[in-house]
């Protein structure tokens, strides 16, 4: 028979194996699922706070180098979304300005972003009102910045998106300068494309024999890059002298009816294959958006993501958050 003593240090020695047992299996659980939510944390995107009109007036002056969303340099393409996104933003403003919406959107939706500054006057732009130098000179900027993009992704191709001037500039690196073959999506927001007669400024002043010597003004001070959106100017003559759009590149244009820059409005489509245009007020007939406003449109921010996404021919954007009227 076991003592007493006996029995009582084996249940005490039988406790004790047990609850160290039970502590250990506690830990591991603790570990494992703390390794768990580490993994997910590294594996989760980074989210970007998506901005509005006032963030983008806030950054004209105080990022207009940055945006947020843009310009991850150890970015790497996915499956989902193979070709790095470049944004090439509108006269008179900068990437910080432009992009406040659609940048972090995009990064948002697991592209990889990439914005630049170009047609900045040396003397005139002060670091912030961009697209004031020559078309030509500003695609080769556009040039240096995609390679330097493909670079640093490992990708074979971008996707552009454009507003305004930066919707028909790279139009020039596009057909020019070898661009067809390193593009391979490029939606265009409201793109001077074959000129604008600036609600018939331009025409007044061809009628009034000023044109000249306003260009003549534009030469003298580099302000190029006005003259060259002009309709029927010499760059806009050679630039669509050989049709609209090259192969291998597919087009989207995306443009609202109340346009009052680029007029008439309907100079900013394009004829050819592999065009998609899509008049705004098409899918919603209230939308008062203007020239400025389409890059903090709803209906516009989602029909960009939607081309460089699913790209659904039957794509409808919910009617809300439109941009302002100018």
């Amino acid at each position: 028979m076991t003592p007493p003593a006996a029995l009582t240090r084996r249940r005490g020695l039988r406790r004790w194996l047990a609850a160290t047992t039970a502590a250990l299996i506690t830990a591991a659980a603790a570990l494992t699922a703390t390794a768990s939510t580490a993994r997910a944390d590294e594996e989760a995107p980074r989210q970007y706070p998506v901005g509005d009109l006032g963030t983008g007036v806030q950054n004209f002056f105080a990022s207009p180098n940055a945006v947020a969303g843009a310009n991850d340099w150890s970015c790497k393409p996915t499956a989902e979304h193979p070709d790095p996104v470049v944004l090439v933003h509108a006269t008179f403003v900068n990437q910080g300005a432009n992009w406040a919406q659609i940048s972090p959107t995009l990064a948002n939706e697991g592209h990889c972003v990439f914005a630049f500054n170009y047609g900045m006057n040396p003397v005139l732009s002060l670091g912030r009102i961009g697209g004031l130098t020559g078309v030509a000179g500003s695609a080769r900027t556009l040039n240096g910045f995609v390679d330097k993009v493909l670079a640093a992704t490992g990708a074979k191709k971008v996707d552009l998106v454009g507003h305004s001037q930066g919707g028909m500039m790279p139009n020039y690196y596009i057909k020019r300068l070898g661009g067809a073959a390193k593009v391979d999506k490029f939606v265009a927001m409201a793109p001077s494309n074959h000129g604008t007669t600036l609600s018939g400024l331009v025409n007044l002043g061809e009628a009034i024999h000023a044109l000249g010597l306003v260009n003549g003004f534009f030469d003298l001070l580099g302000l190029q890059g006005l003259k060259d959106q002009e309709v029927g100017s010499d760059f806009q003559k050679a630039l669509w002298a050989d049709g609209d759009t090259v192969p291998g590149v597919r087009y989207a244009v995306i443009q609202t009816k109340n346009d009052k820059v680029v007029t008439p409005y309907g100079n900013a489509f394009l004829k050819g294959d592999n065009v998609d245009n899509i008049l705004l007020q098409d899918q919603c007939p209230q939308n008062p958006v203007g020239h400025v406003g389409l890059a903090f449109d709803g209906p516009t921010v989602q029909n960009v993501v939607n081309e460089l996404g699913a790209d659904d021919p039957s794509f409808r954007p919910k009617c809300e958050g439109y941009g302002i009227g100018f």
